[in-house]
Order: structure tokens, then C-alpha cells, then sequence
């Protein structure tokens, strides 16, 4: 299965009864393992969760901490990338260069690296650590 089919599969399971936007992401492991997530609302709105965060605790809860990969998908006109905290969170697990596959649920694709979602992202080396 390919990563932008598990994060269109994953998409329909997303809990989404306040804004109805679909999102599912995927990630690769460097096991090269597949792990899927959705977005998952709650009326809190700041309480809800990112597909691409679910990706990643899925990815980190099997025991793997890097990505080689990624996928985003949702329904609308162009295709959507990560908001700004799911970018540091991409930037934790991946490196500069981890391809970044942004999709449209009609076929319309934008590639792009971790890095080019988040130029100048904040690192263990800011806090003095390597």
C-alpha cells in the first residue's frame, strides 16, 4: 500500500462533526512500516488532534522515532500542508530533506520536503543540546 492510499483510507475514519474536514496523514518508518492517523475534533476546539500528529504518536508508540516519509490528504481545492505545530513535529522525527507528499482526495499533488514546510526550525542544539 502506498503511503498516499493508507492516508486516504485512514482519512475516512477521521471524527470531524464540527468543521466536517477530512484529513488523513501517513508516515514511513525508517523499518520502512506504515502508520496512519486522522484528524480527531472535540468542541474544545485547541483540544482536537492533527492527522499528522496521529501518524506520529502511532509511529512512536510501535517503538520507532524517524520518518522517512510522509503523506497528507484531505477534500479540497488545492492540496493542504501541515499547520505549524505539525511542521515541528515533522522536524523531530524527520530530517531536512524527508519527502512530503500533499494531496488532494481528486488527484492533485504537491511535492515538497520537511525542511522547505519549516525553514529555520527549532532544534536540541537551540537548548544547548546535539
Amino acid at each position: 500500500m502506498s503511503l498516499i492510499d493508507a492516508a486516504r483510507e485512514v482519512r475516512e475514519n477521521a471524527y470531524v462533526p464540527y468543521s466536517h474536514f477530512k484529513v488523513g496523514a501517513a508516515v514511513r518508518g525508517r523499518s520502512g512500516r506504515i502508520y496512519a492517523g486522522c484528524n480527531v475534533e472535540n468542541v474544545a476546539y485547541p483540544e482536537g488532534t492533527c492527522a499528522e500528529a496521529g501518524a506520529i504518536a502511532a509511529m512512536v508508540a510501535a517503538g520507532e522515532t524517524e520518518l522517512v516519509e510522509v503523506a497528507v490528504i484531505a477534500d479540497s481545492p488545492a492540496p493542504v500542508p501541515p499547520c505549524g505545530g505539525c511542521r515541528q513535529k515533522l522536524a523531530e522525527f524527520g530530517r531536512h530533506d524527508t519527502p512530503v507528499t500533499l494531496a488532494t482526495t481528486d488527484g492533485k499533488r504537491f511535492e515538497t520536503t520537511v525542511g522547505d514546510l519549516l525553514p529555520g526550525r527549532f532544534e536540541a542544539a537551540h537548548m544547548g543540546r546535539r
